[in-house]
C-alpha cells in the first residue's frame, strides 16, 4: 500500500515541479542555479533532519558499489534536469510532459545497437503509437507550409533539450536503483540530495564563474522566495517516492505508471501558463502513454 501511495505521489509531485521550473524561468533564473538551488535546499533539510531519523550507511562491503552508482546518478540528474529547464524555457509544458512516453523507445536503442535485440510485435506498436500521436503536439499543418508536423516538433530546441534530458534520465535511474540495492531509500534520497548540489555547485562555478552564483542568489532570496521553497518540495517528494518505487518494482513497471503524469502536465500547462489546444495534446499524450505501456509490456515477456 505505501509503495503505491509513493507512485501515486510521484506521478503528481513530477509535474508541479516542472511548473515551477518553467515559472522560475520566465522570471531569468538560470536552469542550472535551478538545479543546483533545489540540492542545496534538499541538503540543508537532510542535514536539519539527519539526527532525527533512523537513517543507516551502507555496510563496507558494500560501500564502494553505493556511492559508485551514487556519483554517477547524481552527475547524470544535474545534467539532465539542467536540460530539462532549459526545455522548459524554450517550449511549453503541455508538450514536453507527454515526450517522457520516448523513454521506453529509447531504453530499446541499447539492446538494439549492443545485442542485436529486436523489439517484438507490442514494442513495435507502441513506438508507431507513440510515433503518431506526437503529431498531436504540434499545430496543425499551417496552409503552405511544407513541413511536416514531426518534422516541426523534432526541429523545435525545446524539444530537443527534452529528448536529450530523457536520454540521461533513462540512464540515471538504471544507476540510482543500482545505489538504492546498497543502502535504504532514505539514505539514498539524502546522499543524492548533496552529492547533485556539490556537482551542480562546482559545474555553475567552473563553467560560469562566481557572477552565476552571486546573481542566482538574489534571485533565491528575491522573486524565488516562494518558488524555489515549492520547488525543492516537489522534487524532494518526487525523487523520494521514485526511490521507494524503483526498490520494489522492475523500474518497466515503474516508468509505465509514471507515463500518467502526462496528462497532469497538459492541463497545469494550461492552466499556469495559458498554453493551447488542450483537447488535441491531451489526446496525443494519452495515446503515448499506451504506446509506452505497450512496450514495457514486451519488455516483461
Amino acid at each position: 500500500m505505501f509503495v503505491w501511495l509513493c507512485v501515486i505521489i510521484r506521478i503528481v509531485a513530477n509535474p508541479l515541479s516542472n511548473v515551477f521550473q518553467k515559472t522560475l524561468t520566465q522570471r531569468a533564473a538560470d536552469p542550472l542555479f535551478i538545479i543546483c538551488a533545489t540540492h542545496g535546499l534538499l541538503s540543508l533539510a537532510c542535514a536539519v533532519a539527519w539526527p532525527c531519523l533512523p537513517a543507516s550507511l551502507p555496510t563496507a562491503d558494500r560501500y564502494h558499489e553505493f556511492w559508485t552508482n551514487l556519483s554517477i546518478s547524481a552527475v547524470l540528474a544535474v545534467a539532465g534536469n539542467t536540460l530539462l529547464v532549459q526545455a522548459l524555457k524554450r517550449a511549453d509544458l503541455s508538450v514536453l510532459g507527454p515526450l517522457n512516453a520516448y523513454k521506453p523507445v529509447v531504453s530499446l536503442v541499447p539492446g538494439l545497437i549492443l545485442l542485436g535485440e529486436l523489439p517484438g510485435h507490442l514494442a513495435l506498436g507502441g513506438i508507431a503509437l507513440i510515433v503518431a500521436a506526437s503529431v498531436c503536439l504540434t499545430e496543425p499543418r499551417i496552409h503552405g507550409s511544407r513541413i511536416a508536423p514531426i518534422a516541426r516538433l523534432v526541429k523545435d530546441h525545446g524539444v530537443q533539450y527534452r529528448l536529450a534530458a530523457l536520454i540521461l534520465a533513462a540512464a540515471e535511474a538504471v544507476f540510482l536503483k543500482a545505489a538504492n540495492r546498497a543502502a535504504t531509500p532514505l539514505v539514498t534520497f539524502m546522499a543524492w540530495s548533496m552529492m547533485g548540489f556539490a556537482t551542480s555547485l562546482v559545474a555553475g562555478g567552473v563553467l560560469m564563474g562566481g557572477q552565476w552564483l552571486r546573481s542566482g542568489v538574489a534571485g533565491l532570496f528575491g522573486f524565488g522566495r516562494t518558488q524555489y521553497p515549492l520547488l525543492a518540495l516537489s522534487t524532494g517528494l518526487m525523487q523520494s517516492c521514485t526511490i521507494v518505487a524503483l526498490g520494489a518494482m522492475h523500474v518497466g513497471s515503474a516508468l509505465a505508471l509514471f507515463q500518467i503524469s502526462t496528462v497532469i502536465s497538459v492541463f497545469l500547462g494550461h492552466r499556469f501558463f495559458n498554453e493551447g489546444q488542450l483537447y488535441r495534446r491531451l489526446i496525443g499524450g494519452i495515446v503515448m502513454t499506451f504506446g509506452a505501456i505497450l512496450i514495457i509490456l514486451n519488455e516483461a515477456h
